[in-house]
C-alpha cells in the first residue's frame, strides 16, 4: 500500500512539474499539494515519528525531501526567465526530480533508516547489559564474609548459605548458625567432607545439626574442640557444656572431650 502510494506520488510530482514549465497556473495548487502530501504521508507512518530522538528529525526530512524539492521546484519555474536555455534547464531539473525519487524512494528509505537505528539502540542496551558489573554482596561483618567468600560462592562446600551468628565457645571452639539464602528455603546440604578438606580439621571434630526450636532454614555447625571442665568437685564436661549452651547453643549437649590445634582463620 505505500509502495503503491509512493509511486503515486512520484507520478503525480512529475506531471506537476511538466505542467509548470509552460504555465504557472501549477505553482500554488501544485505547492500545496507537495505539502499535504507529505503532511498526510508522515501522518500514516507513525513509526517515523517514533524513532530514537537523535534520527527522528533525520528521517522525517529524509522523508518529506522529494515533497519539498518538487516544490521548490515549481516556485524556480515561476520565477525562472524565459528562454530555451531556462526552459531545458527546468526541464532537466523536473527529470532528475522524478528519477531520483522513482529510484531511491525516500519514504521507505526513511523508514528503514529508523529500523536500522531501533536495531541499533536495543543492541547498545543489550551490550549495555552485558558489561554492567554485578553488585557486590555485602556482609555484616568480617566473619560472614570470610564465611560467603570461601564456602557459600558457587561451587563452594555450602553454597546458598549465609552466616547468620558466630560465637567463640572455647580457645580451639566455634558455633556458627548458618542460614538458606532464601526465605523460606531449608539450608542446602553441607558437605562435612567438604568443609574438613577445606578447613583441614578432622570430620570428627564437625558438627552440623538442627538449632533447638528452629526450623529448617537455619543450621548449627560447630567446629573444634568443644571446651571440657576443669577438675573439681561436682564438674563435669557435660556439666560445663550445659552451662556454655545455655546461652551460645541451647539443646547442644557434649559428647566428646579431645584436643586439636585450630586453624588460624577459626580463632
Amino acid at each position: 500500500m505505500r509502495s503503491t502510494a509512493g509511486r503515486a506520488a512520484a507520478v503525480a510530482g512529475a506531471v506537476v512539474l511538466t505542467g509548470g514549465l509552460g504555465n504557472d497556473v501549477f505553482t500554488l495548487p501544485g505547492t500545496l499539494a507537495a505539502a499535504a502530501a507529505a503532511g498526510v504521508g508522515l501522518a500514516a507512518n507513525p513509526k517515523v515519528w517514533r524513532a530514537p530522538v537523535s534520527v527522528r528529525w533525520t528521517a522525517i526530512s529524509l522523508y518529506a525531501a522529494p515533497h519539498a524539492g518538487c516544490a521548490v521546484l515549481l516556485v524556480g519555474e515561476r520565477l525562472a526567465p524565459d528562454g530555451a536555455v531556462s526552459f531545458f534547464v527546468q526541464a532537466a531539473a523536473a527529470a532528475l526530480w522524478t528519477g531520483a525519487t522513482w529510484i531511491l524512494r525516500p519514504g521507505r528509505a526513511a523508514r528503514e533508516f529508523v529500523d536500522e537505528a531501533l536495531a541499533q539502540e536495543l543492541a547498545d542496551a543489550a551490550k549495555a547489559e552485558e558489561v554492567v558489573e554485578p553488585v557486590a554482596p555485602t556482609y555484616d561483618s568480617p566473619q560472614a564474609q570470610w564465611w560467603g567468600e570461601r564456602f557459600a560462592i558457587e561451587g563452594g562446600v555450602a553454597p546458598g548459605t549465609v552466616l547468620l551468628g558466630h560465637r567463640q565457645v572455647g580457645e580451639q571452639c566455634l558455633a556458627l548458625v548458618i542460614g538458606a539464602q532464601k526465605r523460606g528455603q531449608p539450608v542446602p546440604d553441607i558437605s562435612k567432607p567438604g568443609l574438613s578438606a577445606e578447613l583441614d580439621l578432622p570430620e570428627e571434630l564437625i558438627d552440623i545439626g538442627p538449632v533447638p526450636g528452629r526450623g529448617a532454614g537455619v543450621r548449627l555447625l560447630v567446629l573444634g574442640q568443644r571446651p571440657a571442665a576443669e577438675a573439681g568437685p561436682g564438674d563435669s564436661d557435660a556439666e560445663v557444656w550445659a552451662e556454655i549452651a545455655a546461652t551460645a547453643m541451647p539443646g547442644v549437649e557434649l559428647i566428646e572431650a579431645n584436643t586439636y590445634e585450630m586453624p588460624k582463620e577459626l580463632i
